[in-house]
């Protein structure tokens, strides 16, 4: 699978921009990853706080993630904003039946794949080498454009899940 996903993070959104990964509990299909890019698109063009228009960007990346970036240096994003966000990942949530909001899957890159995993197995999944401190973690905790660019894929070793499971910390 190829990771470069930095060439497609806007050049000019300030390294403060705030940002939300939103993770899809499947791979979309070709045909829904059209579609949602449409609705994303449409989103973007209409994203407002405040009667002010938001310099905002949304993108499927790796047919799984929804990542949507606020630059606040022109209009800072509200909680109306905000909720009009969260309409959109329901709306995709329910017209393609997945789950967005589920923060208790982790996703991690094992042969090359995105594979999902329930936080309450990751002990299990670690003694069981199915992950290892190498493995590749999506941190969908990011916060900021800088973030995103730095820290969404990250070893397991350098994440907060190393705290979780001893035997991480021992590989770093």
């Amino acid at each position: 699978m190829n990771l470069e996903y930095t060439h497609l993070i806007p050049e000019d959104f300030h390294a403060h921009s705030r940002v939300w990964i939103y993770q899809s509990s499947r791979l979309f299909f070709m045909s829904e990853a059209l579609e949602i890019e449409d609705m994303l698109n449409e989103f973007i063009e209409k994203w407002q706080s405040h009667g002010a228009q938001v310099k905002g960007y949304a993108n499927l990346l790796f047919g799984q993630f929804i990542v949507l970036i606020a630059d606040e240096t022109q209009a800072g994003v509200s909680g109306c904003s905000t909720d009009s966000s969260v309409r959109l990942i329901k709306a995709i949530e329910e017209k393609f039946k997945v789950e967005m909001f589920n923060r208790q899957n982790l996703a991690f890159l094992v042969k090359d794949k995105v594979q999902l995993l329930p936080l309450s197995q990751l002990k299990y999944a670690v003694e069981n080498n199915f992950i290892n401190g190498d493995t590749i973690y999506f941190n969908n905790l990011v916060q900021t454009k800088e973030e995103l660019l730095n820290n969404w894929l990250v070893p397991v070793k350098t994440s907060w899940l190393a705290k979780k499971v001893p035997s991480l910390q021992q590989v770093v």
